[in-house]
């Protein structure tokens, strides 16, 4: 058996090697030749799985050990036999912790109200749902906005999209990248907002026509943004304007990364038929990991936007992304996880 993996999956070196032959290269640097005789090939999002890559190989199995599968040809893959899996909700818990680390970051940092705010999510799955509850948590009103849920549990608890834009005051994004969603956050989405709100995106950059964000930029109390069109050549000018910029890395915590590669190495132990890697966890040496567990009952704005920022002190990532935007891909795959946080 053979086996093609992103270098950049951790804790994943030495995993396989006992039972299979183990090819190891940079995500966007895979390529057809290497993959001519492999049964399974192992990914991140920099490793485009389409006709080009797949055609004439012996790939019978893509194991992503992301979320998103929008760098994958689910069609093309289907016509072939080949199954597809991924690592969903994997990263839900720390694409939390930067949405709350953002808001309460860049509100304190700007003077922005948030007290009592109707707080806007759209897309409330895996990761949606872990902001939904911290911001019920935290006093929050929250609007819900996810056409595919709604259509299957009932209107109730949901609105429209037009509605959350013009009440929210927190617009945040979590929605998939795919025909319905791409560029979706255009002219008329940015219109549609309240003056002085605060935008995240932190789904994938192509949900956005960043032109039209750059544009709206004056009239929204902040923008965030952790995903982009063209990664990683990044648009240096939405760049200059956003309030918090960060390399991709929202989903990175420990917890993150290791319930993902636990994900893709079981998804493909089963399908190998690795019984010894059926339960596979990965083994973290390093102490000081565990997740934080933080109690924020009966604090302020200023005392929450504190434990957000010590537990993760959000505008580091930012700075480091300003002075070396060239080195967004190094920025991901050099980053020092953080640890995943929980309340009581």
């Amino acid at each position: 058996m053979k086996i093609v993996a992103d270098l950049d999956i951790p804790f994943l070196e030495g995993v396989f090697e006992p039972y299979a032959e183990v090819l190891y290269k940079k995500g966007d640097q895979i390529v057809r030749e290497d993959v001519l005789d492999a049964d399974v090939l192992m990914t991140r999002t920099r490793t485009h799985c389409n006709a080009e890559l797949l055609e004439g190989t012996s790939v019978r199995m893509i194991a992503t050990a992301t979320i998103g599968m929008d760098h994958i040809d689910l069609p093309y893959c289907a016509s072939k036999g080949i199954e597809v899996v991924n690592a969903a909700g994997c990263n839900a818990g720390a694409v939390m912790q930067y949405v709350f680390s953002a808001v309460y970051g860049v509100s304190a940092r700007k003077g922005i109200k948030i007290d009592d705010c109707n707080f806007g999510i759209i897309g409330v799955g895996h990761v949606g749902s872990k902001v939904e509850a911290m911001a019920r948590y935290l006093g929050f009103n929250v609007l819900r906005c996810d056409p595919p849920r709604a259509a299957a549990e009932g209107q109730e608890g949901f609105c429209s999209l037009e509605y959350l834009l013009e009440n929210s005051q927190v617009v945040t994004m979590h929605v998939p990248l795919d025909e319905y969603t791409r560029g979706m956050a255009d002219e008329t989405f940015f219109a549609l907002m309240q003056p002085g709100a605060i935008f995240i995106n932190a789904a994938r950059g192509e949900v956005i026509n960043e032109d039209a964000l750059i544009a709206a930029a004056p009239k929204l109390g902040a923008v965030v943004i952790d995903t982009w069109c063209n990664e990683p050549n990044i648009n240096e000018n939405l760049l200059d304007i956003a309030d918090i910029a960060t390399p991709h890395i929202a989903g990175y915590s420990y917890q993150g990364k290791e319930n993902a590669t636990k994900m893709a190495v079981r998804y493909v132990a089963e399908f190998l038929g690795i019984e010894e890697l059926k339960d596979f966890t990965p083994v973290d040496t390093q102490e000081g990991h565990d997740p934080v567990l933080l109690d924020l009952r009966g604090k302020n704005h200023g005392e929450i936007a504190a434990v957000f920022q010590y537990n993760y002190p959000i505008f580091t990532d930012d700075f480091r992304l300003r002075m070396e935007p060239h080195k967004f891909e190094k920025l991901r795959a050099e980053y020092q996880y953080r640890r995943d946080i929980y309340v009581q």
